[in-house]
């Protein structure tokens, strides 16, 4: 009969630890389920702070970024993103967009319809990369063409004077080569307050005399037979209107950024709290890393990879020294906190005392580049207030 025993005993042990109850079952899905919610939740409040209602979808598709858009990029930015000189960039936001057309004049057509209706234009501009004359026709008596750039009001193809309306003209050298920039800032406004009205551009060349120059002696790169990083291109300066009124702009003296403590591993991509002793220390300001990584942005973002956030914690001690950079009203606060003249007063908290923007270069849905400056992301420093 032992045997027999030991095998009902083995078998109710191994009901008892192996087989989870109906409760257990349920509150793990409730934890997990809870922990879905709070993750889709938190990504679409990050969304909201980026300007998004959804992350943009790049189809795997994921196409260099013009060389324009990331020397741009490095000219406003730092290496985390971090704005260098807000006066840099004119708006907030700067768009590029490949032409459509892929016309076999020199014709182009621009998409805008990812730009919102209440983005104000700025500044409108069309990048044209001029090539180098065909050798068979580099010797020729012209020495300079004038270019010039038409908006097109109505879709047809004699292009006559009546269909079209001058927007920039200018003498170029027969000779060069490299990126010529065109001003066509009224023909975009125009778009954008009605999009019908999107015809396109078209760009003419012609000898001082007023005729037409050979196309093998003036040339430009389109997007049908030469590499990507010659397309045509226009570029959109706007702002979205989300301006902030930035800590870092009521500063005159704006310090350049203390450079992060160099943290490894998993450490070194999520926020480092301290412990509940550790709240004995002065307010001070700690590693908070956003990594698009882990967040599942990668895919879209071009620059940063991820950037310092930062934060703001510790304790505001009576007497606060000028070292914890107080404001008048956090000295009184702490005084009154210090000699219990009034019942329920605090200390002054440790939060962030000046903030900085940050830049992002991404895929929108349309896989245009966009470069978009976002105010008061980042502690620069902190204080008692």
């Amino acid at each position: 009969m032992l045997p027999a025993v030991i095998i009902v005993l083995s078998a109710v042990v191994s009901g008892c630890f192996t087989r989870p109850s109906i409760n257990h079952l349920e509150n793990a899905f409730s934890v997990e389920n809870d922990s879905g919610e709070v993750r889709s939740e938190a990504l679409k409040r990050l969304l909201e702070v980026f300007g998004m209602e959804d992350p943009p979808h790049t189809r795997g598709l994921h196409k260099q970024a013009p060389q324009y858009m990331l020397d741009l990029y490095n000219t406003v930015a730092d290496v985390n993103g971090v704005t260098k000189d807000p006066d840099l960039l004119e708006g907030n936001t700067v768009r590029s967009f490949f032409d459509k057309l892929h016309s076999e004049q020199i014709q182009f057509l621009f998409n805008l319809s990812t730009v919102a209706k209440t983005e104000k234009v700025l500044t409108a501009e069309l990048h044209l990369f001029k090539l180098r004359p065909q050798a068979s026709v580099y010797f020729n008596r012209h020495h300079f063409c004038q270019v010039s750039v038409y908006h097109l009001l109505q879709n047809s193809k004699t292009n006559t004077s009546q269909d079209r309306k001058l927007l920039s003209s200018r003498l170029l050298s027969v000779h060069s080569a490299g990126w010529e920039v065109f001003s066509i800032t009224h023909a975009v406004r125009s778009w954008m307050s009605d999009e019908g009205s999107n015809m396109g551009l078209l760009v003419t060349v012609r000898t001082l005399g007023g005729s037409d120059v050979d196309s093998k002696l003036v040339r430009f790169a389109s997007g049908r037979d030469h590499h990507q990083s010659k397309q045509p291109m226009l570029v959109l300066f706007t702002d979205d209107g989300r301006r902030a009124s930035s800590l870092e702009n009521t500063n005159s003296d704006v310090p350049s950024m203390p450079l992060a403590p160099k943290l490894s591993g998993r450490a070194g991509r999520i926020a480092r709290s301290l412990d509940p002793e550790d709240e004995r220390l002065p307010c001070q300001r700690l590693p908070l890393y956003v990594d698009f990584e882990e967040i599942g942005w990668s895919g879209w973002i071009v620059s940063p990879r991820g950037y310092n956030a930062y934060h703001c914690k510790g304790s505001c001690p009576f007497p606060l020294g000028q070292n914890m950079r107080p404001t008048n009203h956090a000295t009184v606060q702490s005084i009154i906190n210090a000699l219990k003249l009034t019942k329920g007063i605090e200390t002054p908290c440790c939060v962030a005392d000046k903030l900085f923007s940050i830049n992002l270069l991404y895929f929108d849905d349309d896989e245009n580049v966009v470069l978009k400056q976002y105010d008061d992301m980042v502690a620069g420093s902190c204080g008692c207030h």
